[in-house]
């Protein structure tokens, strides 16, 4: 088995602002002008986009949220909890990994504009997943949540917030 020092490197991966580690494998060269697109976007967008993306022991994915639908595969080690904060304050997890039997999915899509956050099951070890997203990604399109902000909308939720914060 890989160990996280021996992927990161194999797969030239580079340290995500939200955590982990991630390197694009994939950009559309076709694109969606402005105008064809809802406006929640402020600029053309390729169609899809898809990366590697690795979280290393006790290292978590911080509560972000971006403007597209965002798929996320399961590829090697531990399974990923990821934790989901929807507009109306609903929450909601789901576990990647290779466990079907246990309700481990292989493949699972978080909504536009949802809250989420990940971390590996087994902080012993790492995950490896893969993320898509349609249409494709713009870091002007990613949010990264605040402690106190995300408190104040989802006040229920505020030892989660605490918990997947870097604040």
């Amino acid at each position: 088995m890989n160990n996280p020092a021996e992927v990161i490197s194999q797969l030239k991966l580079q340290a995500h602002p939200e955590g982990g580690w991630f390197c694009e494998v994939y950009r559309s060269q076709d694109v969606f002008e402005t105008d064809c697109l809802p406006e929640r976007y402020s600029s053309a967008h390729c169609f899809s986009t898809s990366i590697y993306f690795l979280l290393d022991k006790a290292d978590f994915s911080a509560f972000h949220r971006i403007r597209s639908d965002e798929t996320w595969h399961f590829y090697l080690g531990s399974p990923v909890v990821i934790h989901c904060i929807f507009a109306d304050g609903s929450y909601s997890t789901v576990e990647l990994g290779r466990n079907l039997a246990d309700g481990q999915l292989l493949q699972y899509t978080i909504s536009r504009n949802c809250w989420f956050a990940a971390r590996n099951l087994d902080e012993s070890t790492f995950s490896l997943v893969g993320c898509t997203v349609a249409p494709g990604f713009e870091f002007s399109d990613f949010e990264l949540g605040e402690c106190e902000d995300l408190i104040s909308f989802f006040p229920q939720h505020k030892e989660l917030v605490r918990l997947f914060t870097r604040q």
